[in-house]
């Protein structure tokens, strides 16, 4: 929803204060929020388990209002890296791990599925707060919205918090039983976080999550620009937007269950194929329908890999360890998230043109492909020395 604020930014910092800024200012906190909400997580992970899930929610719900309250006080562009890209991106990053993690433990049994519906709540909060953000802008200024989102985030996260905790050591649902392991299928060994990143599979599993992520951010960062070169109306290519975000959200649960029912390799390896595949639609026939049906496939594989990535960790590498091992693997998100976006204008600068970015998202699903179906494989247990 950052996107709603940056027209706003603009004109607050230009006419009120007298700086000289752009848009592209403006949308420079957005990528140090992301770069610090992706490194906070591999160093959450510990206290998770040590404080407990409430505590450590509460903390980066406090720690994200905070951010967001100081925004409003903020005079400088520069002061809104630090309030609301540091600390914000920092605090989101601290509580964004912990229901997936408490979701991972309670539900053993359906654990794709219940990330992938944990995640949906992240994915469509955006879709509520761009449209609360864009009445409040209006009606109160961007300042003052800033101010009440902060309050209501630290409100709304301390209430929320109050019923999560972990099950208790060795519980298991009534009546389910750890499968034994098959070929391709999830082991049941807990691993460490230092066992698990000299793991093969976590290799394919980082490399294959930052491949889906690059290659999904480098798409949807242009989607109504692309719109807009075939032809699309303006006003359609909006509307559009918000819908290719539905399935965005909706790519998370169906995922994780396709994860649950057919494993990681093969949700990983289906992603790629109906990114390869819209990627070549578009890049081959552009036009109004392909435009939608390949951006409806990629929106809806990006959510997917934010569930078939924190599943597959638990899957491949057990619970023991789940918040430190999911926060290395997440760092592949946060990379992805980075470099994707900026590498999609890279590519339009060099080629002229929005499209010419789909040649190069369909290598990366192809390299994506050969990764997942090389590297995802139940790991061996290896010692923790």
């Amino acid at each position: 929803s950052w996107s709603v604020f940056v027209a706003p930014l603009t004109t607050y910092f230009t006419n009120e204060l007298g700086q000289t800024v752009t848009a592209g200012d403006i949308l420079l906190p957005f990528s140090v929020f992301l770069a610090f909400f992706a490194v906070a997580m591999p160093f959450t992970g510990k206290y998770i388990e040590q404080y407990g899930p409430r505590n450590i929610t509460i903390v980066g719900g406090v720690l994200t209002g905070l951010g967001w309250l100081l925004a409003s006080f903020a005079t400088s562009v520069p002061m809104l890296y630090v309030v609301y890209g540091i600390i914000g991106g920092i605090g989101v990053g601290i509580a964004y791990g912990v229901p997936v993690a408490v979701a991972a433990r309670w539900f053993p049994d359906r654990r794709g599925f219940a990330v992938g519906l944990t995640v949906l709540g992240f994915g469509f909060s955006a879709f509520f707060t761009a449209n609360i953000a864009g009445w409040l802008i209006g009606a109160y200024g961007v300042m003052t919205t800033f101010r009440i989102f902060g309050i209501a985030f630290v409100i709304l996260t301390i209430v929320l918090a109050l019923p999560l905790k972990f099950p208790a050591a060795g519980w298991t649902p009534r009546g389910w039983a750890a499968p034994a392991p098959v070929a391709g299928q999830a082991v049941t060994c807990e691993f460490r976080r230092n066992q698990m990143i000299r793991s093969p599979t976590f290799i394919g599993l980082w490399l294959c999550y930052f491949i889906g992520c690059l290659a999904g951010l480098m798409a949807i960062s242009i989607a109504k620009p692309v719109g807009t070169d075939i032809g699309v109306e303006a006003g359609l290519a909006v509307m559009l937007v918000g819908v290719f975000a539905i399935f965005n959200g909706f790519g998370r649960p169906v995922f994780g269950a396709i994860t649950d029912r057919f494993n990681p390799r093969n949700a990983a390896l289906l992603s790629f194929i109906l990114i390869a595949g819209a990627s070549l639609l578009l890049w081959q026939f552009p036009g109004e329908l392909m435009y939608i049906i390949a951006f409806v496939i990629l929106w809806g594989c990006l959510g997917g890999w934010l569930a078939i990535a924190p599943a597959s960790t638990g899957f491949y590498f057990g619970t023991s360890d789940y918040p430190r091992c999911y926060g290395v693997v997440f760092l592949a998100y946060g990379a992805g998230a980075i470099a994707g976006p900026q590498l999609a204008g890279f590519i339009k600068t060099s080629t002229g043109s929005y499209l010419g970015v789909f040649p190069y998202v369909l290598a990366l699903a192809v390299i994506g492909f050969v990764i997942a179906w090389a590297l995802l494989k139940p790991p061996q247990a290896v010692s923790a020395e």
